[in-house]
């Protein structure tokens, strides 16, 4: 199998390339120029948010066109959304502030309690999917840790995004904080020092907990950020104890690995890492915007490799994350699955089934937008357009499922194209608009680098330097 060594060679000499024009400090407007591609590829991702979200209670369906649920954690990308709505021109400050003053309106009012009907949350946080007309929660879904702290994520930018003198913007911010602040973090870690992943009423906690490396710094991070109900400072020593089982790669690609890109995209969708580091990373001598900048590069290698022999990998057509699959097949290279989290063999939460998902490459774009820009590009070519529809990019494709008997659980087969997904994804369509507005104006970093929430939990968890010194 052959690497692209050069790319894996020139990850070092790249690294400027993948920094934003404007200064780590907070204080640059300027923008970042893009191929045209990239102006409608967001107005059409910001508008799956504006058009699908309800105006009346603010929630968000996990998925169109099938019927779904609301998903709390695209409920936060869609507050972040709109904010960039308005900056972009396409909607007006008074339209986006009534939107997220609807979504804040009601989760502010939404029941909490332990019944395992009827309520949208118990303890400060909220139920992994909800009902989309009633808000309630949805079937027996989790009371969730991460989700909930995406929605808190998104809830915190609208809070320091709306900071004028209109009345409804001063309430944005005091029911966003009140919001937030509910959360009560300490239960969660159950006389632990790490957080759970999630809570039923009729089963109590998830075994698992927030350790290691994975999306979910910003749980962490929350929780040490809160003014009402913070946890300890063990927090962050019991989040990290499990570094090293995840560091792969030597030199310049040394990096904390987690196999699906997402995990090294969702915190630093709101969270500027460039120039802070914790006890960890001044221990390697890098911090976790370069990390997630290392892990998008041995993802692209990976494809490139392509040790299962895919169909349809290569250079610039490559991604693996969390997306739809076509379903539980068999192939002659492997097992094809469903929805699932894929990324590189060999690294923690591995998968492979031959699954990209344009999210990938695209959410990566401020960590290295030297192969990010041409993977997108690619993309939109991919099969005469047949991957880019009314709201941007579909899910995800498959190019090795061709057979059209092949019976699949969603999407479409072509002779061609191999499956291609139907739906849109919430969690999915979120880190691209937010994160091609990071790159173009740092337009959420320069935001949320304000918020004392999440100053006081990086400091908490011991981070220094760059932007939080100042």
């Amino acid at each position: 199998m052959r690497i692209d060594r050069r790319a894996l060679l020139h990850v070092g000499a790249l690294s400027a390339l993948a920094m934003p024009l404007a200064s780590a400090t907070g204080h640059g407007r300027r923008q970042r120029t893009l191929p045209p591609l990239f102006a409608d590829l967001e107005r059409r991702t910001f508008d799956w948010f504006w058009n699908l979200g309800r105006a009346d209670n603010g929630l968000v369906p996990d998925r169109w066109p099938t019927s779904s649920f609301c998903s709390i954690a695209a409920v936060g990308f869609a507050l972040t959304a709109y904010p960039i709505g308005v900056e972009r021109g396409w909607i007006s400050r008074g339209s986006a502030r009534a939107r997220t003053l609807a979504t804040l309106r009601f989760f502010h009012r939404a029941p909490h309690g332990e019944a395992t009907s009827g309520v949208s949350g118990h303890r400060g946080f909220f139920y992994h999917f909800l009902d989309m007309n009633s808000g309630l929660r949805y079937r027996d879904s989790e009371l969730s840790s991460v989700d909930s702290a995406l929605l808190f994520m998104g809830m915190l930018f609208a809070a320091g995004w709306f900071d004028g003198a209109h009345p409804d913007e001063a309430e944005i911010r005091r029911l966003a904080s009140g919001i937030v602040e509910r959360a009560d973090w300490p239960w969660f870690q159950r006389g632990r020092s790490s957080i759970s992943m999630g809570w039923r009423p009729d089963r109590g906690f998830i075994d698992r907990d927030w350790v290691g490396y994975n999306e979910a710094m910003m749980v962490v991070l929350l929780a040490l950020g809160s003014r009402r109900h913070p946890v300890a400072d063990a927090a962050w020593d019991a989040w990290t104890s499990r570094y090293g089982e995840f560091w792969r790669g030597k030199g310049n690609t040394r990096h904390l690995a987690f196999a699906p890109l997402f995990g090294h995209q969702y915190s630093h969708a709101w969270i500027d890492f460039r120039g802070i580091r914790d006890a960890p990373m001044r221990a390697a001598g890098l911090d976790y915007f370069e990390n997630s900048r290392r892990a998008t590069y041995a993802n692209r290698a990976y494809c490139i490799a392509n040790p299962m022999r895919w169909d349809g990998y290569s250079r610039d057509i490559w991604g693996l994350t969390a997306c739809e699959g076509p379903g539980n097949l068999r192939l002659k290279q492997g097992a094809v699955h469903g929805y699932a989290a894929r990324g590189p063999l060999g690294q923690p939460d591995a998968l492979d089934d031959g699954t990209i998902a344009p999210t990938a490459a695209i959410s990566s774009l401020p960590f290295a937008p030297e192969i990010c820009i041409p993977a997108t590009l690619a993309l939109r070519a991919y099969g005469g357009g047949a991957l880019y529809r009314r709201y941007g990019f579909v899910d995800s494709f498959n190019p090795s499922v061709r057979d059209l008997a092949t019976k699949v659980e969603t999407g479409t087969i072509d002779h061609r194209d191999g499956w291609i997904a139907t739906d849109y994804l919430g969690i999915d369509q979120g880190p691209i608009i937010a994160m091609i507005a990071n790159y173009r104006s740092e337009a959420v970093w320069r935001v949320m680098r304000r918020s004392p929430t999440i100053r006081r939990g990086l400091r908490r968890a011991g981070f220094t330097g760059g932007w939080l010194g100042s």
